[in-house]
């Protein structure tokens, strides 16, 4: 208990020094007296406030709540499933938000929409969790009437392939410069969100994040098999859509604003239960959402150091624990 708790705090220390390392590092370089002058009020240049409160300080939180979202999501998933190289895009949510954005950014040009109409009114964020909400209700319609968890995976993934085929389609016809931008949305971008579009996406993030901490005794006895939990008195199916509710919030809204950002989910569970050596979510919950925040903000400080988008990085770092993991349970480590 107590070097969980040491764990804990050097977690949290980490955070702060990386917090304020992300801060530091941009295009311009700021010194961290600069910086503090801009918190505390004294700075009296206005691009220099803008471009620390409005940019950089927007970028970093943006960062923060993605990793702390995919890694939770992650960790229900791999839970549910039991299943270790689960992560939160696998029931499709992601390309439900993927073929949101297609749709705004391929599909409407192809009907000749004028950009003032209704459709584009909601934006692409809007248009990505619109696809994400659609996957959601036909999984969680589909899970009312399937007993089997295998049998929710399967039909879930091939609403990813239906969604992915939809948007083959969509690039296909469409033009060049369209392409192009649904290529670099695609990519993943922290930088996209303002400060409106944070004060949207940090309550929904939250809530998912709410609901996963309320579903942490379901997950706990999950861990064990729908068999020992149904025996000990849990719903299965209320459980199964409260959780993918969780996780359709955290990975859909990702998705939505910054773009489907991947390994960061798949990765940081395992590197949370390795380091912390516990598989009560009471621990791994929190721990796995405490170093997934401070793998985003190291792939965000090397990813504008190098200026390189960010899912490159998260590739980078996730993938050796990746092949760590298959390695392990094929026992060849």
């Amino acid at each position: 208990m107590r070097r969980t708790k040491l764990l804990f705090w050097l977690f949290a220390v980490i955070m702060v020094l990386l917090f304020v390392a992300d801060v530091l590092v941009g295009d311009s370089s700021l010194s961290p007296s600069r910086v503090w002058a801009v918190i505390t009020g004294n700075e009296t240049d206005r691009i220099v406030v803008d471009v620390v409160l409005s940019i950089r300080l927007v970028r970093v939180v943006v960062a923060m709540l993605v990793g702390a979202a995919l890694s939770v999501g992650g960790l229900q998933m791999q839970t549910v499933f039991r299943n270790p190289l689960a992560d939160p895009y696998l029931l499709g949510i992601s390309s439900g938000a993927s073929l949101g954005v297609a749709l705004m950014i391929l599909g409407l040009p192809l009907l000749h929409l004028a950009p003032g109409s209704v459709f584009q009114s909601i934006g692409i964020a809007g248009a990505g969790w619109v696809g994400a909400a659609f996957i959601l209700v036909c999984v969680g319609i589909v899970s009312r009437y399937v007993k089997n968890i295998l049998g929710v995976l399967i039909i879930g993934v091939m609403f990813g392939y239906i969604a992915g085929s939809i948007i083959q389609i969509l690039q296909y016809l469409s033009s060049a410069e369209q392409m192009k931008m649904f290529f670099l949305w695609s990519m993943g971008a922290l930088s996209n969100v303002t400060v409106d579009k944070l004060f949207v996406m940090m309550p929904v993030i939250v809530a998912g994040l709410l609901i996963a901490v309320i579903s942490i005794k379901s997950l706990n006895l999950l861990l064990l098999g729908e068999d020992y939990a149904q025996s000990m008195g849990l719903d299965i199916k209320k459980s199964r859509i409260l959780i993918f509710t969780s996780v359709a919030l955290l990975a859909g809204t990702v998705t939505a604003f910054c773009g489907p950002v991947g390994f960061i989910g798949l990765a940081v569970p395992h590197v949370a239960r390795m380091i912390f050596g516990n598989s009560d979510h009471r621990v791994l919950l929190p721990g796995s959402m405490l170093v997934g925040i401070n793998a985003m903000l190291v792939c965000d400080i090397v990813s504008k150091i190098f200026v390189l988008p960010v899912n490159c990085i998260t590739a980078l770092l996730g993938v050796p624990v990746v092949i760590w993991v298959v390695c392990k349970n094929l026992r060849l480590v």
